[in-house]
């Protein structure tokens, strides 16, 4: 800061900065916590049963033996309330499934 007498010929530094420098770098914090409390909440799911909060578990694959080849269906599953399984062919004709 430079003053001659009692003229101020030359401006004053500004050494106090942005007062809006603070307010910048808050909203930068607030946006990589929201982004943290976003991925935290995705790997999280509630029990129906129980209601608590528990981690995400992993989806299952099928470690069973696959089938290859060509085919053509014959026609829809549906299984049955009592947990029965049938066969409906694309002529109507029904037959029931055994497990």
């Amino acid at each position: 800061m430079r003053r001659t007498g009692l003229n101020r010929h030359a401006g004053l530094d500004d050494e106090a900065g942005d007062p809006l420098d603070g307010l910048v770098n808050l909203f930068d914090i607030g946006m990589v916590l929201a982004v943290a409390f976003l991925v935290a909440g995705l790997g999280l799911t509630r029990d129906p049963d129980s209601g608590r909060v528990e981690p995400r578990s992993p989806v299952a694959t099928p470690s069973g033996p696959t089938a290859s080849g060509r085919g053509q269906a014959v026609g829809t599953v549906y299984q049955l309330p009592d947990g029965r399984l049938v066969l409906v062919q694309p002529n109507g004709q029904r037959s029931p499934i055994d497990p």
